[in-house]
């Protein structure tokens, strides 16, 4: 049965791509971002879009409510909204603190607080919070990322003991180093700095972080995302998966 998929962060990379994944298994998938590109991407799949900013008051609330209109509710809900400064305590500015607070932890809380009563009027729900490998480690010069990122494990699992009682599940997956647009930008950035080849510089990026030396394939997060929502995961609840070749424990 075609269910309704609302993904946040969903203009490219791993939000685009769990949209085609969830398209693909049949479902109608409703896409949000902050960039105008998610309503060309929306219109390839056939599905709806509203471009928005999380971080404006009352943009969650009114998102939920038009994904919910566009799929005749929402049965699945995909945080994966995010954004990220390269910066320590002492140089990030509170301005940018209070966004990143803004769009990666309060905006899931406000997007599961609205979408929860129509997944229990109809008595089965998912909720999937893309965390980090940043969710179970922590890295010096990212304050604002790796403290909102060890939050949303929180908050997935105080929703996961609320819901235990009930057929909706809310569990996080933890990716480490994918091949999006961002992390081949900083490979681009260190091959130029170093005066060596693009095939070297993402050797040493990924050297120094995860084991194996390679990029997790982006279906595998996808797959493990459908795989979370389908029945066979009933028992899954409140679980932070890491998917990052064992970066987390190394």
């Amino acid at each position: 049965m075609s269910r309704g998929v609302l993904i946040t962060g969903a203009a490219s990379g791993l939000g685009l791509g769990l949209a085609k994944a969830f398209a693909a298994a049949g479902d109608r998938v409703f896409l949000s971002d902050v960039s105008p590109v998610v309503a060309g991407a929306a219109a390839e799949l056939g599905s709806g879009s509203l471009v928005t900013d999380l971080a404006r008051t009352g943009a969650a609330a009114e998102l939920a409510a038009r994904a919910a209109d566009h799929l005749g509710g929402v049965d699945i809900l995909i945080n994966n909204a995010v954004i990220r400064r390269m910066a320590g305590v002492e140089d990030l500015p509170d301005a940018d603190w209070d966004c990143a607070l803004e769009v990666n932890l309060s905006a899931p809380f406000r997007l599961i607080k609205a979408c929860l009563p129509g997944m229990k009027a109809k008595g089965w729900g998912r909720i999937i919070n893309m965390g980090s490998v940043y969710s179970l480690i922590a890295l010096a010069g990212r304050a604002d990322y790796v403290t909102t990122k060890h939050a949303i494990t929180g908050l997935t699992r105080t929703v996961a003991l609320e819901l235990a009682e009930t057929r909706i599940t809310c569990n996080a997956i933890c990716p480490g180093l994918m091949a999006t647009d961002s992390a081949l930008a900083r490979i681009r950035a260190l091959a130029e700095a170093r005066g060596i080849s693009t095939a070297e510089a993402e050797g040493a990026f990924l050297a120094t972080r995860q084991p194996g030396g390679k990029f997790i394939p982006m279906e595998t997060v996808t797959a493990l995302a459908v795989f979370l929502c389908g029945e066979a995961s009933a028992g899954i609840n409140g679980a932070a998966i890491p998917v990052d070749n064992g970066w987390s424990f190394a």
